[in-house]
């Protein structure tokens, strides 16, 4: 299977203005699976005059068919989602029914969007005169420009695209260019359910071109992306002179804090999941990993059992559970952060290297790391390694648990697991994150708002808060004159 895409603006497919294509190929194989033309300021500078064109017919189109054709572009991706699958595997590494899970949760964004875009309303408010009424009421922002990543292609698409659509806003979004292909089926079905032309603009485009070009834009009202950290300081210094508004999910660096009295196992399992699923290249993955003193080695002991049953492979073999890196330059990140580890002290004890075989030797594979008392200035306890590489770290208590969990400048997620919901729960409310999993190692959840503290970005995405970061108020204060005599 091969695929070959183009640029897609104002309703067409085109070749990119300057010829540039880039190869894509399989990261657990090395095979050439299609290619994608690549964006640049001139790309993006016609996708946006389509997309201004477009933004007054589409904001002024009734929510209902807004809804009307997000439902049914869901519907068609429903509809594909085995050939979007596979094909994200191949393009991505992940294994195909963790490619089909990611899917259809997109599914699930763009038809919940869909549906709170009918609900959006105003109010009206008290006022200090009998004379007056104030009114209050929102619009869409505008055209709004869009950065999605790699790991989680189809998912974070429809994080951004669902509720702006549904707000009736208009898109230029650049995809990641190393993983286009399974987006442009994503488009293709948004054009099928009638999305009028100039609504939806998509360019794969690398950051220092078709990224800085969309973010300096003046003709972009807002920028959403999900990026690093330095990235999107980089796009709040070119969005400054136009006063753009933003919507930034960021880099994090997560804490999983397992105190005295928690289930061993049940934390262990949890721990090495979030730790390893998509090869650790989640942005919400486990970074550190704090266990109180008296239960350390045993939960240790339960923590390397759970990692040495993985299994890798390629992620469209039947059965298999973790699939590659995507990029060589994230086994090299990996690598540094581990030799920096046990450099200054800390304990390898599972991993630590590629994988050997034939069926590894053509791939981006690396083996699941777990390093023991990882000193606090490691590389692992204060950056994103953003791999397959957990640092394990002793804490006596639960003041110092929540001091470690707290010290970095970063705040997107954390974990705590406890047998005292209770003593969780007053931990949950202490730690400086924009979510914290209690018992679950997942924070993500459809209807409550998603998105960081400090470094780790600001706004939010999902939930009722994700549609509204795409309307822009409005007060209307009238006054009335009595009718009655």
């Amino acid at each position: 299977m091969t695929r070959e895409r183009e640029l897609f603006i104002d309703g067409a497919w085109r070749p990119s203005l300057s010829g540039r294509r880039l190869e894509i190929c399989d990261p657990a194989s090395g095979e050439r699976i299609g290619s994608s033309a690549l964006a640049d300021a001139a790309d993006i500078d016609a996708a946006v005059q389509a997309a201004r064109r477009a933004f007054p017919g589409w904001a002024a189109t009734h929510a209902d068919e807004r809804a009307r054709i997000l439902k049914r572009a869901a519907d068609l991706i429903e509809d594909r989602v085995g050939d979007i699958a596979e094909l994200l595997t191949r393009e991505q590494g992940k294994p195909v029914p963790d490619a089909e899970k990611e899917i259809r949760f997109g599914i699930e964004v763009i038809r919940y969007y869909a549906e709170e875009g009918r609900r959006i309303g105003g109010s009206l408010r008290p006022s200090s005169r009998a004379d007056i009424r104030s009114l209050v009421v929102t619009s869409p922002v505008g055209v709004v420009g869009a950065i999605t990543p790699w790991n989680y292609p189809v998912d974070i698409y429809a994080w951004k695209l669902g509720p702006a659509l549904a707000a009736g806003c208009t898109l230029v979004v650049k995809p990641p260019h190393e993983t286009p292909l399974a987006i442009g089926k994503i488009v293709e079905c948004f054009a099928e359910a009638g999305l009028p032309s100039g609504v939806l603009n998509d360019l794969p485009g690398t950051g220092p071109e078709a990224g800085a070009a969309l973010a300096a834009h003046p003709g972009i009202d807002m920028m959403t992306a999900t990026a690093s950290t330095t990235a999107g300081q980089s796009m709040m210094r070119a969005a400054a002179d136009t006063m753009k508004r933003l919507a930034l999910e960021l880099g994090g660096q997560c804490p999983f804090i397992v105190l005295d009295d928690a289930d061993i196992a049940e934390a262990a399992a949890a721990a090495a999941r979030r730790s390893f699923s998509n090869m650790g290249q989640i942005c919400i993955a486990v970074n550190r990993i704090l266990v109180a003193d008296r239960i350390h080695d045993a939960f240790v002991e339960a923590l390397v059992a759970e990692t040495r049953k993985i299994r890798l492979g390629h992620g469209i073999d039947q059965g298999v559970g973790y699939g590659p890196m995507l990029l060589e330059s994230g086994r090299t990140r990996v690598a540094r952060h581990i030799a920096d580890a046990v450099q200054r002290g800390g304990r390898l004890l599972v991993g630590g290297e590629k994988p050997k075989g034939e069926a590894f030797d053509r791939g981006f594979f690396f083996e699941p790391t777990l390093i023991d008392d990882v000193p606090d200035a490691a590389l692992a306890m204060t950056e994103e390694t953003y791999g397959p590489l957990a640092a394990i770290r002793r804490v006596k208590d639960d003041r110092e648990a929540l001091a470690v969990a707290n010290a970095l400048p970063y705040g997107l997620a954390a974990y705590v697991f406890s047998g005292d919901i209770e003593r969780a729960w007053t931990f949950a409310e202490r730690l400086e994150t924009g979510a914290v999993g209690v018992n679950i190692n997942d924070t993500t959840e459809l209807q409550a708002p998603f998105g960081g503290w400090k470094l780790s970005g600001v706004g939010r995405e999902l939930g009722p808060e994700g549609i509204m970061a795409f309307r822009e108020s409005k007060h209307i204060k009238m006054r009335i004159r009595s009718r009655l005599g």
